[in-house]
């Protein structure tokens, strides 16, 4: 049966204790509802766009998200599918009611990746043939999967690993991890294998309630230095299969994507005083409201001059009312009279 050969350093504890102590603040920040479609939408563009242009995507950032949105754009038909493809599996992964995460999943979740990329014949199907992994810019092999013979059975033992290994014996994040790397290794498909690692990786986390609402993404921090993310990938193998190095890799990404989400929305949520005054509530505001707490944050007041600065195609007394709302759910407060009025955080 699989078992995974790695040891817990110190810097995958400190790593470890930085992502709990993000997940506490982020689940449990005032006011984060208010922006958790905007988090939620934000983390799919960022992990469609990233999480296919580190497997060659030409679309941009902007691109990948007017695809997104719905809108037509110029570009290569296979790209444009691509970022809906990856899309569609991250409805799955949200929505995912499985017990378990089994063969037909992996597959599942490749058929959607592949569709109306590869041919019919290969989309959720696992390999019949061998395959190398070269570099694209030598051609020099980089890696060889194991035989196309052994697939079924190494994905189905390593999954029965998955199934049983008990929460308290490994941490979700390592076991993630883990994850991500074998489905690499043993490279079931003929295509998209990278994406079927990162997105069952995500499913895993996501099942053992490290979804964190979802504000996260792990393929930015992969793709903003490609050539780190391969050569951890490829350190396991140079060091006989021992994944400590590749772990620590990971648990650092998770750390921190989530350090950075949790720092925006420590801004976002203003402070612990705001918690107390809502009586530990949270509290719904509105788009514009938010822009305008997100302007305080960073410019310390806002005047009334700004407003056509923050919303160029909104009326002023629109953007009052939003105002007068947010004093009086104790947010925000009025500084000063007439001219020289500044709204400010309510301290």
């Amino acid at each position: 049966m699989y078992t995974p050969n790695f040891i817990i350093t110190n810097n995958i504890l400190k790593n470890i204790g930085v992502i709990e102590a993000a997940k506490e603040i982020i689940e449990n920040a005032p006011l984060v509802p208010a922006w958790e479609a905007k988090f939620r939408e934000e983390a799919i563009v960022r992990t469609v766009h990233h999480g296919t242009h580190i497997e060659g995507n030409e679309l941009n950032f902007t691109e990948a998200e007017k695809v997104l949105a719905g809108a037509k754009i110029v570009g290569r038909d296979r790209d444009i599918q691509e970022v809906l493809n990856y899309r569609n599996v991250l409805k799955f992964i949200e929505s995912f009611q499985g017990d378990t995460i089994s063969d037909e999943t992996v597959k599942h979740v490749h058929a959607l990746i592949a569709d109306r990329i590869l041919p019919d014949a290969v989309v959720g199907e696992y390999r019949k043939s061998q395959v190398v992994v070269k570099n694209s810019q030598t051609g020099e092999i980089t890696f060889r999967p194991p035989p196309a013979v052994e697939v079924p059975f190494l994905v189905s033992d390593f999954l029965l690993w998955l199934k049983n290994v008990a929460p308290d014996d490994i941490h979700s994040a390592l076991k993630a991890g883990i994850t991500h790397y074998e489905l690499v290794r043993i490279h079931p498909f003929l295509d998209g294998n990278g994406r079927v690692a990162r997105a069952i990786a995500t499913l895993v986390l996501f099942r053992e309630g490290y979804d964190i609402k979802r504000f996260f993404s792990l393929e930015e921090y992969y793709d903003r230095e490609p050539l780190n993310y391969y050569n951890a990938l490829q350190s396991v193998a140079a060091e006989q299969g021992n994944l400590t190095h590749w772990l620590e890799y990971f648990i650092e990404g998770l750390a921190i994507e989530l350090s950075r989400i949790k720092e925006k929305v420590k801004n976002l949520s203003t402070d612990l005083k705001i918690k107390k005054q809502l009586g530990g509530q949270q509290m719904a505001l509105s788009e514009r409201q938010i822009k305008i707490v997100e302007f305080i944050q960073e410019n310390g007041f806002l005047q009334n001059k700004a407003f056509f600065e923050l919303f160029p195609m909104i009326s002023e007394d629109t953007v009052l009312r939003e105002i007068k709302d947010l004093m009086k759910k104790g947010i925000l407060q009025k500084q000063g009279s007439t001219k020289g009025v500044r709204y400010i955080l309510k301290g």
